[in-house]
């Protein structure tokens, strides 16, 4: 809720980039920018709060109106495409200057970005292709690989939905989800030294599907699996290879059947197919062949990477050579949670170290934290709370960079946990005594792999 004086300006570039723009009466010179989710598809001005601080805050629809899981609206129109993928996020940050410029009779001194999911998607296409735009950025759980994340979802609701005509009958239930996660927890959980259903780097977790109990007669239960159940499974859990090149990692171990997570993204129910379902048809139909009728059912992958090759070009965020954003002096924070079950952590991990390997000294200007036991976005049984504007503002403009971020889980209006996260590949360990609760219990580890 705003409580201090301000002017909305609502605008409309070009034809259909939509945009709010609030302008507090006592300005602090900032520009403070969200990101959208889903395919967006409404204007997401999701930091208004920040208002009452004195931020100028803007949010856009991205260039089309339409519910945030369908992408209809993309059919056959380049310009929706463009805008959505690579544009509408740019324009309108160079709008919203100009008319702050006109409102307060002078240039924004800095200019942030946040945004998760597809908004971090976004804020890695700025710090890409529009360096220029924000002084300071927070990617969280970013989907910045748009065909290859569609394939990833496509592939699992091959085996978890095999009839198109059935959706309500996935081959994953409830029950193995609840049960998948007691079973993974089991073998998993007290690897990094504790015992309180997080595994803090699931890559240490080997779990042997063998000791999955087996349906008698392959016929589902409420407490087995079948075959075709466990083939299903292992399908969200391994990545996605075409012609021998991975397209898209598995997803980590670890808090699969927790509200928020693999029923709702991974699973499905019979009220609802899985976001993934519904979600990576959409990308394919209307975002990568142009066709309502395509059937994921009968794709083979064959030619997945020529095909798919223009939707990349204006979707994806995929290319690891920030030099530009470092020319212009430009801070970003990347966030995941590493129990994220509808966009894989090893993603973003695997983009982070291939920067690296392009830059020596990437990490003076781009850090990566994992947040154990977080869901999409936030969420889940670890702590997600922490002020990234603060963060990211205290890196850009008085070069405090993040090296240890205390992160916390309130309940009722209560702190119940605190836990320190660290820039990879650095990681928080348990000191082996004290409260696990208390980020006083852990320290730093060098290397998380």
């Amino acid at each position: 809720m705003i409580n201090v004086p301000f002017c909305k300006v609502l605008g409309r570039i070009i034809r259909e980039i939509e945009f709010e723009l609030l302008l507090p009466q006592h300005w602090n010179g900032r520009l403070l920018m969200s990101g959208g989710g889903g395919f967006v598809g409404s204007i997401q001005n999701n930091l208004i709060d920040y208002v009452n601080r004195g931020y100028a805050t803007v949010g856009t629809n991205t260039g089309h109106t339409g519910e945030g899981d369908q992408a209809g609206w993309a059919l056959n129109n380049m310009e929706r495409q463009l805008n959505f993928g690579r544009l509408g996020v740019h324009r309108t940050a160079v709008v919203s200057k100009a008319v702050m410029h006109a409102f307060y009779c002078a240039e924004a001194s800095y200019a942030y970005f946040i945004g998760c999911s597809r908004g971090g998607g976004q804020a890695m296409i700025e710090a890409q292709f529009y360096p220029e735009d924000f002084n300071g950025i927070v990617a969280g759980a970013p989907a910045f690989n748009w065909p290859a994340i569609g394939a990833k979802f496509v592939s699992e609701c091959q085996v978890n939905y095999p009839d198109p005509q059935n959706l309500d009958k996935p081959v994953i239930t409830n029950d193995n989800v609840k049960l998948l996660q007691e079973l993974v927890l089991k073998q998993c959980d007290t690897i990094d030294g504790l015992k309180d259903n997080i595994i803090s780097d699931p890559r240490g977790c080997r779990f042997d599907f063998s000791t999955l109990p087996v349906c008698p007669g392959d016929k589902a239960g409420t407490d087995c699996f079948t075959q075709q159940q466990v083939t299903a499974i292992k399908a969200i859990y391994n990545p996605l290879i075409v012609n021998g090149q991975m397209v898209y990692p598995g997803f980590p171990y670890g808090l699969e059947g927790e509200p928020f997570s693999w029923q709702i993204w991974s699973a499905g129910s019979k009220e609802m197919p899985s976001f993934h379902y519904t979600l990576g048809t959409e990308i394919f139909k209307y975002l990568i062949y142009n066709n309502p009728s395509w059937d994921y059912s009968k794709y083979d992958f064959k030619h997945f990477f020529e095909e798919t090759r223009y939707a990349s070009s204006y979707l994806d965020a995929t290319g690891t050579d920030y030099s530009d954003f470092k020319k212009y002096k430009g801070k970003m924070i990347l966030y995941h949670g590493w129990n994220d079950p509808a966009l894989s952590a090893f993603a973003t991990i695997q983009h982070y170290e291939d920067a690296m390997k392009k830059d020596k000294d990437l990490q003076s200007y781009i850090r990566l934290f994992l947040l154990p036991g977080v869901l999409h976005c936030g969420g889940g049984l670890g702590p997600d709370g922490v002020d990234w504007v603060k963060l990211i503002e205290d890196w850009t403009e008085n070069n405090k960079a993040p090296e240890r971020v205390v992160l916390s889980k309130t309940e009722n209006g209560k702190t119940v946990m605190t836990r320190p996260v660290y820039p990879y590949p650095k990681a928080a360990v348990y000191k082996g005594k004290g409260n696990p609760a208390d980020e006083k219990s852990f320290e730093v580890r060098a290397d998380q792999k």
